[in-house]
């Protein structure tokens, strides 16, 4: 039984970062939940049409969409029924007369409150559970980004971006780590279309993990043969998203947006719709209907998977499984409300996520 608590917890600690100094197809995952509850009510579909703050985070491209005022976004969900919290942040300022846009964007994700049992068990073996102390596991990053008009004719414009992301990551007292990577985007963008490629981690991005056990941790770890790990590495292999929009008009009020994404990963086969080695890609879609440009309707389908059924009792029968998402928002002047109604890919018994975000044109005095 001591054995067995202590190595739950050092499998919340430590379950990352068993390899050293080697690519994981999951790393730094808390990247890939997404940004603003107009993506996440598409489908995480947004390389080719965002055009806000969130930029930074889809496309850095799309920075270049925020014309003469600066633009802030502000987002919070609640995951797993409130027992982890992601909190996002997002500036863009327009420069040099609109031909360049600068991004500032903060990303937390953490689970507070995590109960630490590593000295449950007292060496005569009974349990002190005066000795439960609790933790928090924190995720940051930090983006800095910059667009850069490159094209412009009566046909098309062509936008470049990049996006250096400073990562910073904490167990407690227990680990930390520091990495930085690179995001790079281009957006082709028409009267009505739009096509757009996304590099993510195009430098590979680099996690060093350092481990800060006291002398007593160590000492119960040894005790329960469990090894005490000193350093790591942890590296996320590139990827890329290639995505297209397209706009309808059905009247001079009513508009619809469609686009589809397709996520290519370089690592080895994943459970996608299209699993290979060493290529595998995710396809997902959105859609927006928007009404006099200040009412929003949106869905979206992600996340296809195969997985068991959920009524598969003897664990055979796989089924495709996917992550529907639905919202809806409005602008009055320079405000927005978004909101987004998500699940976590589980057909039968989904597990909700409701995500609200603010978006705020901030006007210049002088245009009042």
């Amino acid at each position: 039984m001591q054995r067995s608590i202590h190595i739950h917890l050092l499998l919340v600690l430590c379950f990352p970062l068993l390899s050293v100094a080697q690519f994981r197809k999951y790393s730094n995952e808390f990247l890939n939940i997404g940004a603003g509850a107009r993506g996440l009510a598409m489908g995480a579909a947004q390389v080719g049409s965002v055009e806000d703050a969130t930029a930074g985070y889809w496309n850095p491209a799309g920075l270049i969409e925020v014309k003469d005022n600066a633009n802030g976004v502000l987002m919070h969900a609640d995951y797993f029924a409130g027992i982890a919290k992601y909190d996002y942040a997002a500036l863009a300022v327009p420069v040099q007369n609109n031909k360049r846009t600068l991004g500032f964007s903060l990303l937390r994700f953490a689970v507070d409150d995590i109960p630490n049992t590593l000295f449950l068990v007292e060496p005569d073996g009974s349990l002190n559970y005066n000795n439960i102390q609790s933790f928090s596991s924190a995720d940051y990053a930090f983006l800095f980004s910059l667009a850069q008009e490159i094209k412009k004719s009566d046909h098309h414009t062509l936008n470049f971006g990049a996006s250096a992301k400073i990562i910073y990551r904490k167990v407690g007292s227990f680990a930390s780590a520091w990495g930085f990577g690179v995001d790079a985007g281009l957006i082709m963008k028409g009267n009505r279309w739009s096509a757009a490629l996304m590099a993510k981690d195009i430098t590979t991005t680099f996690n060093a993990w350092s481990f800060h056990f006291t002398e007593r941790e160590k000492q119960a770890l040894y005790l329960t043969k469990n090894n005490i790990p000193l350093q790591s590495t942890e590296m996320t292999a590139p990827r890329i998203v290639l995505g297209g929009t397209y706009q309808f008009y059905i009247s001079e009020a009513v508009s619809l947006l469609t686009e589809a994404n397709l996520d290519l990963t370089f690592d080895g086969k994943r459970n996608t719709i299209l699993s290979s080695n060493p290529i595998s890609i995710d396809p997902h879609a959105g859609i927006e209907a928007s009404i006099k440009k200040s009412f929003f309707i949106r869905a979206g389908v992600t996340n296809f998977q195969k997985g068991l059924a959920d009524k598969d009792t003897i664990n055979q029968k796989r089924v495709w499984i996917y992550q529907p998402s639905i919202g809806a928002g409005f602008k009055i002047k320079n405000v927005s409300i978004d909101y987004a109604f998500t699940n976590l890919a589980n057909q039968e018994s989904p597990l909700y996520t409701h995500v609200f975000s603010l978006k705020l044109n901030f006007i210049k005095k002088n245009e009042n």
